[in-house]
């Protein structure tokens, strides 16, 4: 059993140092996932990686509501979760009236900018995706530790507990539904 697996198993079992022990061993990894992203955001993202891991972190590893975690890649797939739940959230927060819905950002030097790639729209993906997990679970659960975790395809399949192979072809198909569901929403 490794490291990771140990505190996860003590953390269950309601003891509270042992979420102490887990970040330091995590954080890193964490960070960069959160890191990589928020960089597929649209400009002016106000989320920051460092809030999203801590706010994952919190949500995963609160004492008074332990979850079981099976192993290191059940956690990590958690984490995609809960990283991409936070992510949606904030992208429906910004997408209210309230919170500046009508207003377009403007840099004064915009001209200046080489125009990005088109962005995401969390919220047409975040309902792509739920849809896409009321038939094909396993395929949405795949397209999850990828996009929202980060993680490599080997990695995801072992998370999954399925063949690499089998993760490959979940893969193309789950990119390719969500084209066309994304495709039929624009």
């Amino acid at each position: 059993m490794n490291e990771v697996t140990r505190i996860l198993s003590a953390i269950e079992q309601g003891d509270p140092h042992a979420a102490e022990q887990l970040l330091p061993l995590v954080y890193d990894e964490l960070r960069k996932l959160a890191a990589a992203k928020l960089a597929q955001e649209k400009p002016g993202q106000t989320l920051q990686a460092t809030a999203l891991v801590h706010e994952a972190y919190l949500r995963l590893v609160d004492v008074e509501q332990a979850q079981h975690f099976n192993s290191r890649g059940h956690f990590f797939a958690a984490c995609a979760e809960a990283m991409r739940r936070i992510i949606v959230e904030q992208a429906r927060r910004k997408s209210r009236l309230k919170h500046g819905r009508q207003h377009q950002r403007v840099d004064l030097d915009s001209e200046c900018l080489v125009s990005a790639g088109p962005s995401l729209d969390l919220l047409a993906l975040d309902e792509a995706l739920s849809r896409l997990a009321e038939t094909e679970p396993a395929k949405a659960e795949l397209v999850k530790l990828r996009f929202f975790a980060g993680l490599t395809m080997p990695e995801a399949a072992a998370a999954l507990d399925i063949s690499l192979a089998t993760a490959e072809r979940y893969w193309t198909f789950a990119k390719s539904w969500l084209y066309a569901e994304l495709a039929d929403d624009a």
